[in-house]
Order: structure tokens, then C-alpha cells, then sequence
């Protein structure tokens, strides 16, 4: 809800005022951007400083604001002021203090609800110095709905303990509140840091604490659940596990994972399993095993999600996959190798914060197999085995397979790779292709390591096997009249750009969520692309870029030509929201448009000449009107939508109209009957259209990760979701009423 200035006081503290006891100026330093919101104290007691402007709240939505604060004498607090319509305080939540005073930026945060009568509010900074001329420093200020893990189970109340200990309760031998230490977190970790929660052990021994509520599972689903844990000593035992309940809330099963902590710091702990038959619920608990009475184990960030997969389609399951609680169904088929989880936290991994550790005391070969995974009916077809390894000790030959099972778990052997010297220092991502045998199902991971040297040590991590489909696919929806594009198996982190190209050779770029794809850094290893803009009835292709930075040689893909609408009435025509595409209506043309080229033109009379003298600008695009139909109500109101952002918009009409697809802007839109008839639905509307530019930076409007989970994690009831948002492309959008 902040402008960007009073977020990061760059390039001025001017969206902030000083409240109580203080001065403010822009002072140097900051995280985001080189900008701070210097408070300096006037006297001895509490100094304030709020936003200089007031924000619409809306009643009995949660409220979350938060700050990186840098303070070397003393500790600091933040609040949500709370104003009724005559601009008058009502009252203001308070976070807790930070435990310590520090220079080094921390996190501080609060949420809350607005009392009855509150109309605004404000974000207030406070920090309490014992004489005048003590500095404190703030920046990085968000005001706004409480911040969530998208897809969290759990609501933001039991991820991020901002509002109050009431999403947890003590489990056993053990007491919990809140505190405020001073962490450092990552600038853009907007969902860690700020209050935390204590686990105080009450005697010595065993305890936990669990999250009270109690989120919709699936049988068959695989979760993960975790959290940061900060345990007492470097030494300490403490853990997350995800357990499973049925509707009658009886637990049936429990998975746990314990930290290998290497100091007392915040480490994110992960824990993932498949919930079992007559699942109903999830519960994330912690805990800490022989704990000493008093000690304090800390937690923050808690979450439970579906599982993420190291490769899109993978079969292989995330504990197999990543080894973050353990060896998982990995076994040592024969020879002298030993397999554990590497030590300690965060030491070795290319995924999460463990790896599978290979150790080989003698120059022997062993053989490690991983479980059997459902691969579905899998005969004749391809699947990529896919694998990071490194060579920490010694040396290794490596020889990779996929041992094949029948449904009825007989095995029908591997198709193996050949043997090769594994590849050293430092990780490397490893890809072999196999076909499955007949009467295949169930797959497993064999490898065959040969130790060239005694005390040998391999470690392995994100391990994948799925289906090779092809690598870039484009594929017609005339439903949406768009062409969807899939592209699979890209790096993360790589820069992709993606083009139409036309069967001329016209190239355009193609729009993504920030505007045009060119050079936009991926986040996934398969992109799904809804090309909303492609013109109808006509042959394109895609071009495809992807490189490891803006130097680098990039890899190149084309896809096959393909063609979206040639089957659609050529008196029907598009018009279509390049940022909105769910506003996008298709609607019958009333006549076929006829336009104008306006031109800037001033005519000079020269005296004794015959002939004037014209001084021109360019000839302007085209100006007309398009007069389209709506058939019934359901149209009429589906087109006033699109008109009401007021967006350039891109008409589209099959080739033969004479009519290239083209950007307009809309002026005044009128609705007018085509009968007398006051039942008659129809509509005749002649748009005035004016000839715009392909807008640039406009990006497509949407939540790919959002789902009817997140909505029904934060709202109790429809009635609450009905309050919260104004129309159901608000729910999907997560745009709340006064946000």
C-alpha cells in the first residue's frame, strides 16, 4: 500500500513525518536502495515517526507491516497507528522490542485487525533512547495484507507468528510465547523474520509444540512441511514433523526430520512424505529430543505445501529426490559402500540444504539402488534419468540405469548407460535417455560405482526420472483463441526469450507476467505460455532463447507451425485485453469498420504564388469506428468489463476482412437497441477506435501458483470472501477491497 519512496526513503523521507521526540532526514546505507529513514532524538524517551499518509482499511481484513531496522544503542518497535474518519488515533498495535540493540539490519514486524470505527491507517517507528542526538534507521517498509507462503496450507497468523502465539499450542514439557531477536534475513525474505516463536523446555527431557490448526489434505498427495528452526546449542536435537490425521482426527502417520545443525542460527528444516489412505488433515509439530530445562528453541517460517518436484513430471518422490530427512528408500544393493545424509546442514546440496552422502572405503565397486516408483504404463516410451553429483574424495567410474518392474513387481532388468569416470570438482548435472522394456510400470534408480581410490566420497542429490516429452511445444486453443506454448526442461536461473515469428520471417516478441519475454530470468524448469496475441487463421512458429546470462551463447529451440481460429465465423470477431486475457470476449461484427488517417497539417499562403506551401507531420494510424453485436446480457456485461479498464485493446478478425489485427484505444463506448422491444437482449455498440502501438511493458494479469487453497486458508467463511473482494477476477488476482 506504500509508494515506493516511502518504502525505500529514496530518493526522500518525504512520505514520512516525525511523530514524538525526534527529527528525520534521508540518511545512507540501506539494503533497498543506498536510501534510510534516519529518526535522531530530540531528548531522553520514546521517538516516533509515521507515514505522512493515511490508508483505507477495510473491516476485519488482517494487517501486516514490517521493517529492516539498523540501531546501534538501542532496540526498536514497529505499529499499525489506527485512525477513525476524523483522522483521530484510536490506538496502535505494537510489535515487541527487539531483544538487542544492533547496527546490523534486522527485521521488525506487526499485523493486526482494525478496532471497531477505524477508517485509516499508518505505519509508526519507534525506538526509546536515554538522551538526545540517538539514531535509528528504517527502510524496506511494506504496509499491506499479512504476507504468506503462496500455497501454504496454514494460514500467514501460523507461518509468521506476527500477530499472536494463538495458531500454536505446547504439545509437551514445554511453554510458548514470542520473542524478537536480532536476525539478519535476506532483504526480499519478506515471509521470516521479525517475531518468532520460543519453545521454553519445562523440565528436562522431550518436548513439542504443534501448529493448532488443522489444513485439508489428499490421500496420495505428497507434502513437505518446514520451518526455521534456531535450536539452544549447536548440539541440540530438535526437529519438524509432518503428520497425517484422519476426519476423526486419529494420527496415522508421522514423518519426522531432525536438524543437523552447525551453530544456533535459523536453518530451514524440511520434512515430505505421501499422505496416507484416509487422510483428512495435516498438522506440522516441533520439538526438541533431551532438551534441558529452560532451553529455548525458536521457530519461524512455518509451512505445509504440496511437495515440489526437482524436475516437472518427475516420479521420483521429494524425500528420494532431495535427501533432506534422510536416505530415503536408497539401499546399498552390494559391495562395500555406505549411505547417509550429509552433515552438517547446508555443507552439501544443490536442493534444500542436505545431500546423499557415498562412501567407499576400499577401491571395490558396489551397486545402490533407489525404490521402485510408479511410472505409469511406461512400455516403448522414453524417460530422462537426470542426477547432480560431486566427487569429494578420491575418484569414482559411474555407470547409470533404470531397473524396470512389471505391476506385479517382477523385474524386467535395467537399460544402462556406459560406464564413465565421474566428472570433478565441483557439482555436476548428469542426463542419460532410456526406453522402457515391455510390461513396464515401476522404475528405480541403479547406479554402479566403481571407487578408484580407498576412502572415496560421492554426493548426490536431485535426482529425477519422467517422461521425455518434446522440449518445446505449441499447441491451438480456440476456446481462448490463444496458442499455448510449453517449454520444458530449461536450467533456472538462465534468461529466456521467446518470439512469434510469422511464415514471412516477422518476428515479435511474445508477453509473459512482466511484459514481453526478452531476457526474463526463469524460475522453473517448464513454462506454460498463453499467446493471447497470435493472430487468427494464420501460420506461426516460435523461437525460443535461452542463455546463461547476456554473454553467453544461447540455445536455441523452434516449434512446429500451428494455427489458432481458422475454423471460427469470419463474421465473429476478437477483442481482446493484452494484460487481462480473462476479460478477452469474442462477438459478432455489425458492419466492417471504415477508416481514417488524420495528419497535422498547416497550409501557408505565400504572397504572388499560385500555389500554398504545406509544412506536415507524419500521417497519423487508423481512426474509425467498430460496431460489434452482444446477443444476450451475459455479452453486454462481459464487454463492459473489458471497457472499464480503459486499456489499448487488440481487435482481431480472420484474414479476408481486409482488416489487419490491430491495438486500439476506445473513446466514449455507447449502447444502443436494435429493437423496441425493451426484452429484446441484443445491443448494437459503435466504438470509436483509434490505431495504438503494441503496448510494451504491459504484463499478463494472473496467479499461475494461486489456488482455491490459498483462498480457503484465509477465509473461515464465502461470506468473508464475498466482503473481501469486489468481483471473482479479484479473488483470483488477490486483490482485495482497498488494497
Amino acid at each position: 500500500m506504500l509508494s515506493l519512496v516511502t518504502e525505500t526513503a529514496d530518493p526522500n523521507v518525504s512520505g514520512w513525518v516525525a511523530k514524538l521526540n525526534c527529527s528525520i532526514s534521508k540518511g545512507s546505507g540501506g539494503r533497498s536502495g543506498d536510501g534510510t529513514l534516519r529518526l535522531s532524538s530530540t531528548a531522553a524517551g520514546e521517538m516516533q515517526a509515521r507515514t505522512a499518509s493515511f490508508y483505507p482499511v477495510t473491516s476485519g481484513q488482517e494487517y501486516q507491516a514490517f521493517a529492516d531496522a539498523s540501531g546501534a544503542t538501542v532496540p526498536e518497535r514497529i505499529g499499525l497507528r489506527w485512525m477513525n474518519i476524523a483522522n483521530s488515533e484510536i490506538s496502535i498495535t505494537w510489535s515487541l522490542t527487539t531483544a538487542t540493540a544492533s547496527a546490523t539490519w534486522h527485521r521488525i514486524s506487526v499485523s493486526g485487525t482494525p478496532p471497531l470505527g477505524t477508517a485509516w491507517v499508518q505505519v509508526v517507528v519507534s525506538a526509546t533512547p536515554a538522551g538526545a542526538g540517538v539514531v535509528n534507521h528504517f527502510e524496506n517498509v511494506y504496509l499491506g495484507a499479512a504476507m504468506r507462503t503462496v500455497g501454504n496450507l496454514l494460514t500467514a497468523d501460523a507461518e509468521t507468528i506476527e500477530h499472536a502465539t494463538l495458531k500454536w499450542v505446547a504439545e509437551s514439557n514445554c511453554t510458548v510465547g514470542r520473542q524478537v531477536p536480532m536476525v539478519q534475513w535476506p532483504v526480499d525474505n519478506y515471509t521470516a523474520g521479525g517475531h518468532v516463536l520460543a519453545l521454553t523446555v519445562t523440565a528436562n527431557g522431550n518436548a513439542s509444540a504443534k501448529v493448532s490448526e488443522k489444513p485439508a489434505a489428499t490421500p496420495g498427495t505428497e507434502y513437505v512441511g518446514y520451518c526455521y528452526l534456531s535450536p539452544p546449542t549447536s548440539g541440540s536435537s530438535v526437529w519438524v514433523e509432518l503428520r497425517f490425521h484422519n476426519a476423526a482426527n486419529t494420527q496415522l502417520q508421522a514423518t519426522r526430520a531432525t536438524l543437523a545443525a552447525p551453530g544456533t542460527g535459523y536453518y530451514q528444516q524440511r520434512v515430505s512424505d505421501v499422505a496416507p489412505a484416509g487422510t483428512a488433515y495435516a498438522v506440522l509439530a516441533v520439538g526438541i529430543t533431551s532438551g534441558t530445562a529452560a532451553q529455548v528453541m525458536r521457530i519461524d517460517g512455518a509451512v505445509i505445501t504440496t511437495a515440489p518436484v526437482v524436475r516437472e513430471g518427475s516420479i521420483v518422490p521429494y524425500a528420494d529426490a532431495s535427501f533432506e530427512q534422510g536416505n530415503a528408500g536408497w539401499a546399498v544393493v552390494s559391495g562395500a559402500a555406505t549411505l547417509a545424509r550429509s552433515t552438517p546442514w547446508g555443507a552439501y546440496a544443490m536442493d534444500g540444504a542436505y545431500a546423499l552422502t557415498v562412501t567407499s572405503a576400499t577401491a571395490t565397486t558396489s551397486v545402490i539402488r533407489s525404490a521402485k516408483f510408479p511410472a505409469g504404463t511406461a512400455a516403448g516410451k522414453s524417460f530422462r534419468l537426470q542426477m547432480t553429483e560431486q566427487v569429494t574424495a578420491g575418484g569414482w567410474t559411474l555407470t547409470r540405469a533404470i531397473r524396470w518392474y512389471s505391476a506385479a513387481n517382477a523385474d524386467l532388468g535395467t537399460t544402462a548407460g556406459t560406464a564413465a569416470t565421474a566428472p570433478t570438482p565441483a557439482w555436476w548435472q548428469l542426463t542419460n535417455s532410456f526406453t522402457a522394456p515391455a510390461g513396464a510400470t515401476q522404475a528405480a534408480i541403479e547406479l554402479t560405482l566403481t571407487a578408484t581410490a580407498t576412502s572415496s566420497v560421492m554426493r548426490l542429490d536431485q535426482m529425477a526420472v519422467w517422461e521425455a516429452l518434446p522440449l518445446i511445444q505449441a499447441v491451438p486453443d480456440n476456446d481462448i483463441a490463444a496458442i499455448v506454448l510449453t517449454l520444458r526442461e530449461m536450467t533456472v536461473g538462465y534468461l529466456l526469450s521467446v518470439w512469434r515469428v510469422l511464415a514471412d520471417g516477422t518476428r515479435t516478441l511474445v508477453r509473459g507476467p512482466d511484459g514481453l519475454i526478452t531476457g526474463r530470468v526463469l524460475a522453473a524448469d517448464q513454462l506454460i505460455i498463453e499467446d493471447y496475441e497470435a493472430p487468427l487463421g494464420v501460420d506461426v512458429s516460435y523461437y525460443v532463447e535461452i542463455a546463461a546470462d547476456s554473454a553467453s551463447v544461447p540455445e536455441t529451440r523452434v516449434s512446429d507451425t500451428v494455427q489458432v481460429g481458422a475454423d471460427y465465423d469470419p463474421d465473429y470477431v476478437w477483442l481482446k485485453d493484452p494484460g487481462r486475457p480473462s476479460r478477452n470476449i469474442q462477438l459478432l461484427m455489425a458492419e466492417a469498420p471504415s477508416w481514417q488517417r488524420p495528419i497535422q497539417q498547416a497550409e501557408y499562403r505565400v504572397r504572388g504564388r499560385r500555389n500554398a506551401v504545406d509544412r506536415s507531420d507524419v500521417r497519423g494510424g487508423l481512426e474509425g469506428t467498430i460496431s460489434v453485436y452482444t446477443q444476450n446480457d451475459t455479452e453486454r456485461e462481459a464487454l463492459h468489463r473489458l471497457l472499464d479498464s480503459g486499456s489499448v485493446l487488440l481487435w482481431q478478425a480472420l484474414p479476408g476482412h481486409g482488416v489487419s489485427d490491430m491495438y486500439v484505444s476506445i473513446a466514449a463506448a455507447s449502447e444502443g437497441r436494435v429493437s423496441a422491444d425493451a426484452t429484446d437482449e441484443w445491443r448494437l455498440w459503435p466504438l470509436p477506435a483509434r490505431q495504438r502501438d503494441m503496448p510494451v511493458a504491459v504484463g499478463v494479469e494472473g496467479s499461475a501458483d494461486r489456488t482455491w487453497q490459498d483462498v480457503l486458508t484465509q477465509h473461515a467463511t464465502w461470506a468473508e470472501v464475498l466482503a473481501r473482494y469486489a468481483t471473482w477476477e479479484d479473488v483470483l488476482l488477490d486483490r482485495p477491497i482497498g488494497a
